[in-house]
């Protein structure tokens, strides 16, 4: 997909700040420092659009990116950061579950998990929620550019019997560093966002 003009809409954390379109929402979701605003910024062929910090935790909103007028990019707050307070941690996790559950608009999640390790148990609470909410939803085996190019394949189907053990979710390796992984991921996308239309 050729992206010509991406741009930042808003950052909300009740739904009377959500858009007001009917845009399809293709959200990210992942703990803290996972690469979810690096993935929107590899995916758009921008640098800066998304926000990126090396400080996990540092989105606390959920921030709306519009794609072309054609669907968003939701960016949501990463979990598992331990430095937030109980109170912050809590709140967050409020709007998070306020918007995954009554957005009529979500279209897709994907879901992001690090390649380089064994899913954490915020990772597999993450997961079996999305399940149990029927959401359609993809597993990106991210940062796929620290370890080796020979062994991406065989990491993300390790990945993949370990988070989805019945291997029905379609599980793919992605870096923002190794754009070779992109023309697939945005594949998976123009699926969902053009499904009964003509592409």
């Amino acid at each position: 997909m050729l992206v010509k003009n991406p741009k930042f809409e808003v950052s909300a954390v009740k739904p009377s700040q959500y858009p007001i379109n009917n845009l399809p929402e293709i959200v990210l979701v992942g703990k803290s420092n996972v690469g979810k605003s690096s993935f929107i910024n590899t995916m758009i062929n921008r640098k800066k659009l998304a926000r990126t910090s090396s400080e996990p935790g540092k989105t606390r909103q959920i921030n709306f990116y519009n794609i072309d007028d054609t669907f968003y990019f939701v960016d949501l707050p990463g979990y598992g950061y331990s430095k937030m307070s109980k109170q912050e941690q809590e709140q967050v996790g409020k709007f998070i579950e306020q918007y995954l559950l009554n957005r009529q608009q979500i279209t897709l999640i994907i879901f992001l998990v690090d390649i380089r390790h064994s899913p954490t148990e915020n990772d597999r609470l993450m997961y079996n929620y999305i399940i149990s909410s029927g959401l359609p939803c993809i597993i990106l085996a991210n940062k796929a550019d620290k370890i080796a190019i020979t062994k991406v394949d065989g990491a993300t189907k390790n990945l993949q019997k370990q988070i989805n053990p019945i291997g029905d979710i379609i599980t793919l390796p992605f870096s923002s560093e190794r754009k070779i992984y992109k023309d697939d991921v945005w594949n998976v996308i123009d699926n969902y966002i053009f499904k009964g239309k003509p592409l």
